[in-house]
């Protein structure tokens, strides 16, 4: 099973008449996503490739049971998008804008958490579970890159994602469900978070974390695996290992504040959880190999 989507998730997509919404739509179909419908408003009465547009997400649900959402509008719309679906029931949503307020991410978040659903995102490229369905704007050449398996993957970083995921396939895994939490300071939900339903996933058999420095959420990661909320294998890799102290790198998440966030304190925490943490991508293979050798051994 997928933790989040799978192909009998049905996804509308709300900018689906745009530049970035169209050309990522029919790239997910491509990829096994069921999307029933878009919005667009002003536009319903119109198709995107056979897709019906409608003016409303209301709209959309009511014509199309839809339960996920897939958010392409841009940063300053994207809590009034959000709004609306949770608003008409929706209880998956994904947006990949990046530089959503802060103000506003926040009551995204809160809002999705009143209303038990969940949002993954923003500054993210989306959510893949290989073989089944894509949310997002993961490439086109992602197949050589993502085969099905047992190895869930959770990142911060999108440009590290395909290259770390690339390594797991070249050791001879696979990909379960690959969740981009995204890279901005209050993402819409956090590693620690993920971490249960993985747990409870019975085709994921271990984890793979791409963290960075700046935030908490590895952390929080390493005090679910002290607490036994998570038990399976965990390794991580982090980037910005090199990166001054007080300054940012790359984007608003990525930023040590108050002596806290280091790249050095979050491998550390892990690694005393019992988590295994990989120095360089090219050990990530080896790394989780050895890590479900001990597993098997304990």
């Amino acid at each position: 099973m997928s933790i989040f989507i799978d192909e009998t998730t049905r996804i509308i997509v709300q900018g689906i008449t745009g530049k970035e919404g169209s050309f990522w739509t029919k790239h997910m179909k491509e990829m096994g996503s069921n999307v029933v419908a878009g919005v667009t408003p002003g536009k319903e009465g119109q198709d995107m490739e056979g897709i019906p547009v409608f003016h409303s997400v209301r709209n959309a649900v009511a014509a199309h049971q839809a339960d996920a959402a897939m958010l392409f509008v841009p940063p300053k719309f994207t809590m009034d998008a959000v709004m609306e679906a949770l608003d008409s029931g929706i209880k998956k949503i994904v947006t990949i804008a990046d530089g959503i307020p802060l103000h506003e991410m926040l009551k995204i978040r809160a809002a999705a958490m009143a209303n038990n659903a969940m949002v993954i995102g923003g500054n993210t490229s989306g959510v893949i579970s290989p073989g089944k369905a894509m949310m997002g704007a993961i490439p086109y050449w992602i197949e050589r890159v993502y085969k099905k398996g047992g190895i869930g993957v959770m990142t911060r970083s999108g440009s590290l994602t395909n290259e770390i995921t690339a390594m797991i396939v070249a050791a001879g895994f696979g990909v379960s469900s690959l969740i981009g939490v995204g890279g901005d300071p209050v993402p819409g939900t956090r590693f620690a978070e993920l971490l249960p339903l993985y747990e409870n996933d019975p085709e994921t058999h271990a984890v793979v974390v791409i963290g960075e420095l700046g935030g908490t959420m590895e952390e929080e990661a390493a005090a679910a695996i002290e607490q036994k909320i998570f038990t399976k294998p965990l390794v991580a890799f982090f980037s910005g290992r090199t990166a001054p102290k007080g300054k940012k790198m790359g984007h608003a998440g990525a930023i040590i504040t108050g002596g806290k966030g280091s790249v050095e304190d979050k491998a550390a925490a892990l690694e005393k959880a019992g988590a295994l943490v990989a120095q360089r991508p090219s050990d990530l293979g080896k790394t989780l190999s050895l890590a479900i050798r001990k597993e098997h051994h304990s």
